[in-house]
């Protein structure tokens, strides 16, 4: 059974933990519901209420300006922390801050500006023609459809979601690390790549609550639910969503298909918005 709440004042979290989980043992049959824990939808419904509790407002981790800023760094967030990206773009942007001026900065210097964020020749090579691209093909600005951003170099479908949720207001779930490990670990999903995972997610939850659901899931992971700390065992909604559990459960890494993936199909990715980009076995 879940350890007993601390006692004291009630948190907002404390408060909506204790109402979620009384409804989901209020249904009819509920002694039947609390020997086997909460079924998916009311796993989703505590989900929503904790996440929402923690987190109210949650602000994009990656800093930036302007729509063209926002890609950028999320280009840059493939297998790089987003505190490293957001010490690194002041000077990129300082140096060109549209595509305009991007396209006349060297490939090389591009390259030595965002060296640490690793995999710089792929990611310069990617910026410089994507902006390139914008400037032949959109008049300078970022498209706010997914097909158009889904075909500039170094952004795949991830990318193109989290640029379409956040500079556009477009309901979307980019699906990361954080996100898939917390799908299987709650119960929400048993996709066996992060397309699959984002098909399971966005048919449970909302449409209204996509965008600001998938800031607070990666958050919530890095908090209270760590690849390496929690297991499915010692965080709050895991015992929420199973109180029963008593083993470990086993991390699956996402399969990334192919055309979902955009700096490297045979490279992880790291950041907020990376995904484990490793080739399917044979």
């Amino acid at each position: 059974a879940a350890p007993p709440e601390r006692r004291g004042s009630a948190s907002p979290w404390s408060r909506s933990r204790t109402s979620a989980a009384r409804r989901c043992n209020a249904s009819p049959g509920s002694s039947a519901v609390a020997e086997r824990g909460p079924t998916k939808r009311q796993r989703a419904e505590l989900v929503l209420e904790r996440l929402q509790a923690l987190y109210p407002d949650p602000e994009p981790p990656l800093d930036h300006s302007d729509p063209y800023t926002l890609l950028i760094a999320v280009l840059l967030s493939a297998q790089c922390t987003d505190a490293r990206v957001n010490l690194v773009t002041p000077a990129l942007f300082a140096r060109a801050p549209h595509p305009a001026t991007m396209a006349r900065v060297p490939e090389e210097e591009i390259r030595g500006l965002i060296r640490p964020c690793g995999l710089s020749p792929q990611k310069a090579r990617a910026i410089r023609r994507l902006s390139e691209l914008l400037l032949s093909d959109h008049g300078g600005e970022v498209p706010a459809d997914f097909g158009s951003l889904e075909r500039l170099p170094g952004v795949g479908h991830k990318t193109a979601s989290v640029v379409m949720a956040q500079a556009f207001g477009v309901p979307a779930f980019p699906v990361d690390t954080h996100i898939h490990r917390l799908a299987q670990r709650w119960g929400l999903s048993r996709g066996r790549n992060v397309a699959e995972t984002e098909r399971d997610l966005k048919r449970l939850f909302p449409r209204a609550r996509w965008n600001d659901l998938h800031l607070q899931i990666i958050f919530y992971g890095r908090e209270h639910c760590p690849a390496r700390g929690c297991h499915g065992l010692a965080c709050e909604l895991c015992r929420l969503c199973y109180p029963q559990r008593r083993r470990a459960v086993p991390l699956r890494r996402a399969w990334v298909p192919a055309q979902l993936n955009s700096i490297s199909t045979s490279r992880s990715c790291g950041g907020s918005f990376g995904v484990q980009a490793r080739a399917r076995p044979s």
